[in-house]
């Protein structure tokens, strides 16, 4: 409405139509009605008003070619100089829980986009408002000498940009509605829009930004409060993520040190603070800097352990105000407040590769233990099942070759990336603090050689899951009935890389 106030003000004849041009009067700002100006009504529910040879021609008519401005003359077009568009509300219309496919349809605007790519191809004779944080901009231009061809050119881009993030999400849209044949549709886009710059990518000599899904679920990273600390780094937000996608697939208080991505110590614990030690203390030194995730809000006596070592950011549902209190005196350590924990919806996988991306499900599947298949002599215990259950999901999130130790729901040694699944076997046992008697082993993938479980049992495993699906499982099963072992199959994979 400003704005309006302030064009009229300037002497700007103002056309609109319908519902907007009784807002604009009944406010006091004089306007004309497009369709006095057409000398056609509206028509069709109002799908018919701006679509007509007046309206475009007196946007697109270069004003640099008589024969243009000659036509324009002839048929009684008179040019229009400013084009500024709110379309209709498709986003907002489709967000609303049980919105009927009718309305939602109903609510995807024609002639606004139309106006606006008009308007957006000839920026060098019209400006194009799209967007409200640049009204005021624009006007302080108009009150100089003009709104410059910089100023135009860059409205002109946002301006595509706008109708481009419209469009996919209408197609988006129809895309789920059409059911799981169109998971992947004909042309990928989906629209992101930036939340901010970062400092810089991966590393300084690399620039980077964050942008935002047209409607983020309520449980990504992307949807977190950030209550205290530095500016997010790019790989602040990769770590997050990891954090909170893995600690969130545990029901039970779980605590999460991630380090390059990676977990670098995992553990379950109905006391918070003795679930965060745990965790920390797989691997302290690779804990010095990490990323902590948490399933449940930040209580007080955690803070105290936290704070006893340098820590980058912590994420969980929220913090408790005398956690808040401690974290205070430590302002670089970054705080992210998710609004809830469990995850929302179907998700998707995207992975950038040269020329292209790749597209696939979120890997969201969950184990059902009634699904486990002991293929061993030997039975697993009660608390041996609830451990595999517990190394079976944090392999899952740790990078391929993934093999994990742990006892006691709490990792003891974490192998990740290596080339061979026995190197990532090793490097484990390298990493483990205390003696690996009685604990279990998961591997994110089947064994190709029994090599892996060999060394297990040396290392004092006594019970092994995995998918399963090698050529050698008989020989795998077997070593592991050789060494007195329990080994379930999973018949699942969670290769991650």
């Amino acid at each position: 409405m400003d704005f309006a106030r302030a064009l009229h003000g300037a002497g700007v004849e103002i056309l609109s139509t319908g519902g907007t041009a009784r807002l604009l009067e009944d406010n006091g700002v004089a306007v004309r009605a497009v369709s006095d100006y057409t000398g056609f009504p509206e028509m069709m529910d109002g799908r018919i008003k701006t679509l007509h040879p007046r309206v475009h021609g007196g946007i697109l008519g270069r004003r640099d070619k008589d024969e243009h401005m000659q036509a324009m003359a002839e048929h009684g077009i008179e040019p229009i100089d400013l084009v500024a568009i709110n379309l209709y509300p498709f986003e907002a219309t489709i967000a609303r829980e049980g919105v009927s496919e009718e309305e939602a349809i109903e609510n995807i605007d024609i002639g606004g986009p139309a106006m606006v790519r008009s308007a957006a191809k000839n920026f060098r004779d019209v400006v194009v408002v799209v967007d409200p944080a640049d009204y005021g901009p624009v006007l302080d231009e108009m009150k100089g000498e003009g709104v410059s061809q910089a100023t135009r050119r860059r409205l002109s881009r946002d301006a595509y940009a706008h109708t481009a993030r419209y469009d996919a999400l209408i197609s988006q849209y129809l895309s789920k509605t059409l059911g799981e044949a169109e998971a992947f549709p004909k042309v990928f886009h989906p629209p992101y829009e930036k939340v901010q710059d970062l400092r810089y990518g991966e590393n300084p000599h690399q620039k980077a930004a964050l942008y935002r899904e047209a409607r983020p679920a309520a449980g990504d990273i992307v949807s977190a409060r950030q209550l205290q600390g530095k500016e997010l780094s790019f790989n602040n937000f990769i770590d997050l993520n990891a954090a909170w996608q893995l600690v969130v697939e545990f029901s039970a208080p779980a605590a999460v040190v991630i380090k390059h991505t990676n977990a670098s110590g995992v553990a379950v614990h109905d006391h918070q603070p003795t679930a965060f030690i745990r965790a920390r203390d797989t691997d302290p030194v690779s804990a010095f800097g990490g990323i902590l995730g948490f399933n449940r809000p930040v209580e007080a006596q955690t803070a105290e352990e936290i704070l006893k070592n340098f820590v980058e950011a912590v994420v969980a549902p929220g913090f408790d105000d005398e956690a808040l209190k401690l974290f205070s005196a430590k302002k670089n350590i970054r705080l992210m407040a998710m609004p809830e924990i469990s995850q929302a919806g179907k998700a998707l996988d995207v992975k950038k590769i040269g020329g292209g991306v790749l597209v696939q499900d979120a890997d969201q599947i969950t184990l059902d233990p009634g699904n486990l298949k002991t293929v061993t002599k030997k039975q697993p215990q009660a608390e041996q099942l609830s451990d595999l259950e517990f190394a079976w999901i944090v392999a899952k999130h740790v990078k391929s070759n993934a093999i994990v130790y742990a006892r006691d729901l709490k990792t003891l040694g974490i192998g990740a990336g290596q080339m061979s699944r026995v190197d990532s076997a090793r490097l484990a046992v390298e990493k483990a603090r205390e003696p690996l008697t009685g604990c279990v082993m998961a591997s994110d993938a089947f064994f190709p050689f029994r090599d892996s479980v060999d060394a297990a049992a040396k290392s004092g495993v006594v019970a092994i899951i995995q998918p399963g699906g090698s050529i050698r499982d008989d020989e795998v099963i077997g070593a592991a009935d050789e060494h007195g072992m329990t080994m379930v199959f999973t018949g699942i994979r969670h290769f991650r890389h």
